[in-house]
């Protein structure tokens, strides 16, 4: 039999009232409803959130009230928060005004220092030192923790035998095993000072001792072993800074640290990488912060992948991978020798390119092309442009055929004069990057080393006084880079510190200095 659907006639008439809301007003409804109900949802879903941010006070009460009774039976600190300390800690945590949880962490903290004292004089000397600890933390009045901490100590030096520890430091001494584990003399000495820090005979132990340390760093300094001295001098300081032979010790380290940077501007304008390399080194042994030896390494790996580069483009690879790798041990990450692994593959490239021949007839007949080429792009005036095409480009690649042939020889003699002239007129005009360019040509055509340094002086004046005249103008980004280019030609140049001085003095003191 089918069910019959009985209609309520109120909520019809409901029904019909609403649909004859406008369309608008029926849509407003509908939001405001679903708004209610997500309100609702979400007061249900966080309702002991809300309850605890807008009712804080039974959770702070009952963690003050947990903080009290581990007060009463002296559990003062715990790793896993149980302690009083930890629970007043949190309490004032969740109301910061409650004053009652900071007076707890006063009470604990006078407790500690009950604790001490009672641990001090039943020899529980690792319980008294863990409770001085969390009284000092607690800020009880330092007069008071200091009378525990010298008890403590008087104490101490009664039961671990003071004498003992003075009778052994002296053995280890006599026997030169001065530091480097617990049972040396320096640390014997040092435990000694901590329990009595006015035992006369471990001060004057740990003063000849210490003497006795710098002997061995002197012997370091005269074995050019500047690493393990100035380890030996830090220790030193660690142990008594004001120790009579610090200051000598520091001035030999200062004198071979003067020494190394002599060295290495040496080497620098002489362009002799390997000995700068370790006169870096050396600095930075001698003091690992020293900022000039990091920048100073930072301008040798550019030095050895410039000169990679050079080689390279001679095609004499081997010589070219040496230099990269003496530019890898120094900075693998530097962008100078990504750049020079990228020539040395395009030079290997266009080398394979160069029709080679196998007889000794067809390797002179392609040398003499070459030169030809050489001598037509010197006539039109390429001598160094365009890339590939150039005079010296040329004869280049006729030397990586036949680098001992007479007539190459005879051909980079005939093009080093126009080098030079090339140098001249640019510096003449300012041109300065074309300049560097026509000195690398001289460098690479076999200019005397003395006449190759003596340019690369000149122009690394004239960057500088670029760099002066772009400083006035007030742009210091340009001028330091002037800098930076001075400084990579010739690191002694006149004038160049104190150029450097200014720019940093510019910027406020952010130049690279």
């Amino acid at each position: 039999m089918p069910r019959v659907r009985v209609r309520d006639p109120i909520r019809l008439r409901f029904v019909d009232w609403v649909r004859r809301w406008p369309p608008a007003m029926r849509r407003h409804v509908e939001w405001v409803v679903v708004g209610v109900f997500g309100v609702v949802l979400l007061a249900i879903a966080f309702r002991q959130q809300m309850s605890d941010r807008v009712y804080p006070e039974p959770r702070t009460q009952q963690m003050l009230d947990s903080a009290a009774a581990a007060l009463a039976r002296n559990h003062l600190s715990a790793r896993d928060g149980s302690g009083a300390r930890e629970l007043y800690a949190a309490a004032m945590a969740l109301d910061p005004d409650r004053q009652d949880a900071r007076l707890g962490l006063q009470r604990v903290g006078t407790a500690a220092l009950a604790q001490a004292a009672l641990a001090t004089e039943k020899r529980r000397f690792a319980e008294a030192h863990a409770n001085l600890q969390l009284a000092r933390e607690l800020s009880v009045p330092t007069a008071d923790a200091d009378r525990i901490t010298e008890r403590l100590r008087q104490l101490e030096s009664q039961v671990v035998g003071v004498d003992t520890m003075l009778q052994d430091a002296q053995v280890a001494r006599s026997e030169g095993r001065l530091d480097g584990d617990a049972t040396a003399a320096l640390p014997l000495y040092k435990r000694v000072l901590a329990l009595q820090p006015t035992n006369n005979a471990a001060l004057e132990g740990r003063e000849d001792a210490l003497s006795d340390l710098l002997q061995q760093a002197q012997q370091h300094l005269g074995k050019r072993e500047y690493n393990e001295a100035a380890a030996i001098v830090a220790r030193v300081r660690e142990y008594d800074p004001g120790h009579v032979g610090l200051p000598d010790a520091e001035g030999a380290l200062t004198q071979a640290r003067d020494s190394e940077r002599s060295r290495a501007s040496r080497g620098l304008k002489s362009q002799r990488l390997d000995e700068v390399s370790e006169a870096y080194r050396t600095l930075l042994a001698i003091d690992p912060t020293d900022e000039q030896a990091r920048e100073g390494l930072d301008r040798l790996v550019a030095e050895w992948a410039q000169r990679s580069k050079r080689q390279a483009s001679d095609f004499d690879f081997d010589r070219a991978e040496a230099s990269l790798e003496q530019a890898r041990t120094l900075d693998p990450t530097s962008p100078a020798i990504a750049d020079a692994e990228r020539h040395l593959a395009q030079s290997r490239a266009r080398r394979e390119r160069l029709p080679m021949a196998q007889t000794s007839a067809g390797r002179s007949s392609e040398v003499h092309r070459l030169l030809a080429q050489a001598r037509e792009a010197q006539a039109r005036g390429d001598l160094l442009t365009p890339p590939g095409d150039s005079a010296y480009d040329h004869l280049r690649r006729a030397r990586a055929i036949a680098p001992d042939d007479p007539v190459v020889r005879s051909a980079q003699a005939t093009l080093l004069p126009a080098a030079r002239t090339c140098y001249d007129d640019a510096l003449r005009a300012n041109r300065l990057v074309r300049a560097e360019a026509c000195l690398d040509a001289r460098d690479q055509l076999g200019d005397s080393r003395a006449s190759v340094l003596q340019a690369r002086n000149r122009l690394a004046m004239r960057w500088i006084a670029v760099g002066e005249e772009r400083l006035r103008a007030g742009e210091i980004a340009t001028a330091q880079r002037a800098l930076n280019t001075a400084r990579s030609l010739d690191p002694s140049a006149d004038g160049l510190d104190a150029f450097a001085e200014r720019i940093r003095m510019a910027s406020g003191g952010s130049a690279q200095r």
